[in-house]
């Protein structure tokens, strides 16, 4: 089994209750709009970092963390971009690399509208763990945690870190 913490849309802000509730997982994945490379660098400092960049990123940060990335955790196949749009209205970005070979589990960011939804015809989950960060209109700053056990994903928590 193995712990994913997962948030998006820090633009650069760094809170300390990241370390606290990143402290058990064994993987952070940033799903894009770092905004710096000292969170960069922070989150790498707790454990295992994967991130995308996203629209806001500078050239450092697009240097380290590409646009898209698919990889393997356990059994499940994992596709991430920042802007990616949720089942049923994918971004035309990534749509045809989603439907074309559907994976486990896509992870976006950029909405900062916290989500989790199946999508039944691709047999895929979608998680949009909203935003960390200070920067945009959300009400409520947000971040993910999960399990990964083989191929499934489980023990989802919803995490708020307020206003």
């Amino acid at each position: 089994m193995t712990r994913i913490g997962l948030l998006s849309d820090t633009h650069g802000y760094w809170d300390e209750r990241y370390e606290k509730y990143f402290a058990e997982c064994d993987e952070i994945w940033h799903a894009g709009d770092i905004g710096s490379m000292e969170v960069a660098d922070r989150l790498a400092d707790i454990c295992t970092l994967r991130a995308v960049h996203g629209n806001i990123d500078g050239g450092d940060v697009r240097r380290l963390f590409p646009e898209v990335l698919r990889f393997r955790v356990e059994e499940a196949d994992i596709l991430m971009k920042h802007i990616g749009g949720y089942p049923g209205n994918y971004d035309r970005s990534i749509r045809a690399k989603i439907l074309a070979h559907p994976p486990h589990l896509f992870v976006s960011g950029h909405s900062h509208i916290l989500k989790v939804l199946y999508d039944k015809s691709l047999n895929c989950l979608h998680i949009n763990p909203g935003a960390a960060g200070r920067q945009g209109w959300q009400q409520v700053r947000t971040l993910v945690r999960f399990t990964i056990d083989g191929c499934q994903f489980k023990d989802l928590e919803l995490v708020e870190l307020g206003g």
